[in-house]
């Protein structure tokens, strides 16, 4: 895996770094692996309390390997239907993913904040990627894609689910039948990207820093609401709601951050 994806877990913010950097971190099989292994262990790793997930060299994911583009031009019309039709097939996420949904999903499925940093390029399945993290800050000429219909292909790595909630409908949809190129402001303005940064990584980093330093307890049960958003009932949220906020309330974490408040301390809490 440490081909592909290293973590460096620190004060509670695990470090994930996709490291293919003479392809640009493009996905071909390995890494399709590492990113599902590393999210799987991220999902139950004790202490870690947010994620920041980057890459290393000139970009954060320059989506599919260009050898597996190739493979489909010389494959043949029936090997690629059988390669369609096995992304069907196999067994499924509970969450309803195939293996390179789940590679992007898992993120989304980690129970603490995700921020990707994101520089360079983020195309195609790259750009799908970053769409799993909770946030994404990005560098102000990064060149960002839905560029799958460059290869007569659609956005197959959660991208629907993942865009669904942060863009208007018609603006996914000129971007998906489009596969334009467009930056960092933009991406912004459109709900894309959280916030355009000179560096991402570092203040993806501090800002992870601080969601480690709050009651870990809240910034889980905030995410398994935020989560909930986009397709829960108003009943359903309400009553999650309810539930959330009754198990914290009184909870040694809670009464820690209001007596550490009173006292003018930092706060110590416990995972």
């Amino acid at each position: 895996m440490n081909d592909r994806v290293t973590v460096d877990i620190r004060d509670g913010v695990a470090d994930v770094r996709l490291v293919r950097a003479d392809k640009m971190n493009a996905l071909d099989d390995a890494m399709f692996a590492a990113l599902i292994e590393t999210g799987e262990r991220l999902k139950g790793e004790a202490g870690v309390r947010a994620v920041v997930l980057s890459g290393e060299g000139r970009a954060f994911c320059a989506g599919l390997d260009m050898g597996s583009f190739q493979a489909m031009a010389s494959g043949g019309a029936a090997r690629n239907r059988d390669a369609s039709a096995s992304l069907m097939t196999p067994k499924r996420t509970e969450g309803g993913s195939n293996r390179a949904q789940h590679a992007c999903m898992v993120w989304r499925e980690i129970p603490v904040p995700v921020i990707a940093a994101v520089h360079g390029v983020a195309f195609g399945g790259g750009f799908q990627l970053a769409l799993g993290a909770d946030l994404r800050f990005v560098a102000p000429d990064v060149k960002l894609a839905v560029l799958e219909i460059k290869w007569g292909l659609i956005p197959d790595m959660a991208g629907m689910v993942l865009m669904r909630g942060l863009v208007r409908d018609d603006v996914a949809r000129e971007l998906t039948y489009s596969g334009r190129i467009f930056g960092g402001e933009e991406a912004v303005a459109i709900g894309l990207a959280t916030r355009v940064c000179a560096d991402p990584r570092a203040e993806a980093l501090a800002l992870a820093a601080e969601i480690a330093g709050r009651n870990p307890h809240a910034i889980r049960a905030g995410k398994r609401l935020l989560n909930l958003m986009g397709d829960g009932d108003q009943h359903a949220l309400l009553l999650e709601e309810s539930r959330e906020q009754g198990a914290l309330i009184g909870s040694v974490n809670q009464v820690e951050a209001v007596m550490a408040n009173l006292q003018k301390r930092a706060a110590v809490y416990v995972d």
